[in-house]
């Protein structure tokens, strides 16, 4: 097949001749390969060519920007998982198995179609694959730690303890939003609508979602169920899929007052620290309208 590579040579924590190794690996499995490196200029321009097959060596951040830029294309994305969650790759069963047992069932394997939201606002409009929140999640993106996670000794486990730290302290905001109608305005802690079961480190939040079903699920935690997000946190060890249950609602269309607070799209965060007055405000809609990307699964 003729391939394009997109490697990420900082994700997780690869050693010095990855690139190679993959190229090496792929060329010996019989196919013409063309690499980019996802941190370097030319990787856009990559995609535009032509391919039977776009393979991603990379976290969730490298898959994500790969697969808005293939939505509606027709060309199937393969996952080499290689960042610190890889939510996506979890998602779809590509996690903890070796490259080359994943390559070798690129040839039978089944085609899904994971949903591609919109999510649109005053900035414009763009897709996204993982999901859009306020509260938590959007809270640590803007206000990052001090050194790097993927340094540490367990990089999911450090995000935990960090995002329960802050979930013990965050103050519950007041959001204005509706789900297909239905109003879900409150004070909340975190609001996440969520295209997939697995977000941030792993958390199990979306036990329902499913990918391709044509719906989102919202998650809603109001200070009543503070502690129940606590608990989770705290054992999810235990067990990395144990359920969170959290308040959640199950639709296509979410649309948020948004008055500029801190939010999330996918791992990009609103408002941008140069975005002008009158685009800190206005109204947020993301939405499930058909658009998908596909992903080769081998069994």
């Amino acid at each position: 097949m003729r391939i394009t590579l997109i490697h990420n040579p900082g994700a997780g924590r690869q050693r010095r001749g990855e690139a190679g190794k993959l190229v090496e690996l792929l060329t010996h499995a019989g196919h013409d390969v063309r690499y980019r490196s996802a941190k370097e200029p030319g990787w856009k321009r990559a995609l535009k060519k032509k391919a039977d097959l776009v393979v991603v060596a990379g976290g969730d951040g490298t898959v994500g920007k790969v697969a808005r830029r293939l939505v509606g294309r027709g060309i199937p994305i393969a996952i080499l998982p290689s960042g610190t969650a890889n939510n996506i790759a979890r998602t779809l069963g590509q996690v903890e198995r070796p490259f080359e047992e994943l390559m070798r069932g690129w040839g039978g394997a089944r085609r899904v179609k994971l949903d591609a939201g919109v999510a649109s606002g005053p900035w414009g409009e763009r897709y996204f694959i993982e999901g859009v929140g306020a509260g938590l999640f959007a809270d640590v993106l803007a206000n990052p730690s001090n050194g790097d996670l993927k340094q540490r000794g367990d990089p999911v486990k450090s995000a935990l303890r960090r995002l329960r730290d802050v979930a013990m302290h965050s103050a519950p905001f007041e959001i204005t939003a509706a789900l297909d109608g239905e109003d879900l305005s409150d004070r909340y802690v975190m609001f996440e609508a969520l295209n997939m079961p697995y977000v941030g480190p792993n958390l199990h939040l979306a036990h329902d979602n499913r990918p391709g079903d044509g719906e989102m699920d919202v998650v809603l935690l109001t200070e009543e169920h503070r502690d129940r997000l606590l608990y989770y946190l705290q054992h999810w060890q235990e067990n990395r899929d144990r359920l969170a249950m959290l308040p959640t609602r199950r639709g296509k269309r979410l649309q948020i007052e948004w008055t500029g607070f801190a939010l999330h799209i996918d791992d990009k965060l609103q408002p941008k620290t140069d975005v002008k007055p009158k685009q800190m405000a206005g109204l947020v809609e993301a939405r499930i309208e058909g658009a998908a990307v596909e992903f080769l699964v081998p069994a």
